[in-house]
């Protein structure tokens, strides 16, 4: 497998995952606005995740349901038809349209305007107290086990201070993201993209 990725991006949560299930791998730095990368995806974005049949796929939370079934051992994507896979495609759908698609695009273009900005704000405010609330009560978003979620949460969550906003409001979110930073596959997908 081959995951085209730009440090830091959407594509860290499948790097994490694709290092958390033990997977073999290589990655491939890409400039999403480049020509090249547009012949890999003409929709621009990473994640890509090809296979090795040479069959290439999008969307962070399809890719994170996928490689977390790579290692059902791992505990990284609950058994299909489980509540609790139930509960982590709810979580990871949350995190895909109100904290993935908030932060990007609103927040990182100089063109969108003051009061779009502060609504979209507002909006993700409420999404992190609502993380802060669950996170006091449990070690990670689905509970006793990290999980595609909790990878797909941190990527997105790591975003916050490059637009400005700091979690000091949320003192167990913020001790979640210490704790996941802490995993040594984490690390080492953050030292490989140059993020440590």
């Amino acid at each position: 497998m081959k995951l085209y990725y730009t440090p830091g991006y959407c594509s860290l949560a499948v790097h994490i995952a694709l290092r958390e299930a033990g997977a073999e791998f290589a990655l491939e730095k890409v400039d999403t606005a480049s020509p090249e990368f547009r012949a890999i995806n003409p929709r621009g974005y990473v994640p890509v995740l090809e296979l090795d049949d040479g069959s290439r796929h999008t969307e962070a939370a399809a890719l994170l349901q996928y490689v977390g079934d790579l290692a059902p051992g791992k505990g990284l994507m609950p058994a299909a038809g489980s509540r609790a896979r139930f509960e982590a495609l709810q979580w990871l759908t949350f995190i895909s349209s109100e904290l993935h698609k908030q932060f990007s695009p609103w927040l990182f273009h100089k063109e969108t305007a003051d009061t779009t900005r502060k609504a979209v704000q507002d909006k993700i405010a409420a999404r992190l107290a609502e993380l802060d609330a669950r996170l006091a009560r449990r070690e990670w978003l689905l509970g006793g086990t990290f999980s595609v979620a909790d990878a797909y949460l941190f990527a997105i969550v790591n975003w916050a201070p490059w637009v400005g906003l700091s979690l000091k409001a949320y003192p167990a979110l913020a001790a979640y993201m210490d704790r996941v930073r802490s995993r040594s596959q984490v690390r080492a997908a953050l030292e490989a993209e140059g993020l440590k």
